[in-house]
């Protein structure tokens, strides 16, 4: 759009009250939705917030029968030792001491330590499944090792199929 040259003060006048009308009419509208948008805006803000679960105390240890009164013990700590429970077993130390062997550029240090952590099937790693991910590998056992049947046609070769996915079927696809 271009500008108009010819402004005159009738013309002036009229842009001058269409500015000040317009800005009535936005305090106006702020006047009368602006809370309710701010409501709104909050809501939405409270719902993008991810929600905290409350913490739980740690469990009191079960009751022990009371000692007797006539023995003077130690005076009782403020704060009872609860035991440091992991979900993994402890590393061995043969396994520990691989870390501090080298570094993980000439693929000792760390990289020698997870490589051999990682041979390590996960029952002798983790006291439990952590994922559900786990539970495909968890107790599996070694891996047996089937002889392949010199049968052509018991064999079959991979498994898509080799003319795409929606040409027919190959007969030899099919395991018979």
């Amino acid at each position: 759009m271009s500008r108009q040259l010819n402004m005159d003060t009738l013309r002036q006048n009229f842009w001058k009250e269409e500015y000040l009308r317009e800005k009535m009419l936005r305090c106006e509208w702020h006047r009368k939705y602006g809370s309710v948008v701010k409501a709104k805006q909050k809501a939405k803000a409270a719902a993008r917030l991810p929600l905290k679960l409350p913490t739980l105390p740690p469990k009191a240890p079960p009751s022990s029968p009371p000692a007797p009164e006539a023995v003077p013990s130690k005076a009782p700590s403020a704060v009872p030792e609860a035991p440091f429970q992991s979900e993994m077993y402890p590393v061995p130390p043969a396994t520990r001491a691989l870390l501090y062997e080298g570094i993980s550029h000439d693929l000792q240090g760390r990289y020698r330590y997870l490589s051999t952590r990682k041979l390590d099937m996960p029952e002798t790693r983790y006291v439990f499944p952590v994922t559900t991910n786990f539970m495909y590998g968890w107790q599996l056992g070694p891996p047996v090792k089937q002889e392949l049947v010199s049968c052509k046609m018991c064999r079959i070769e991979s498994f898509f199929r080799k003319n795409g996915a929606f040409a027919l079927l190959d007969p030899w696809d099919l395991a018979l």
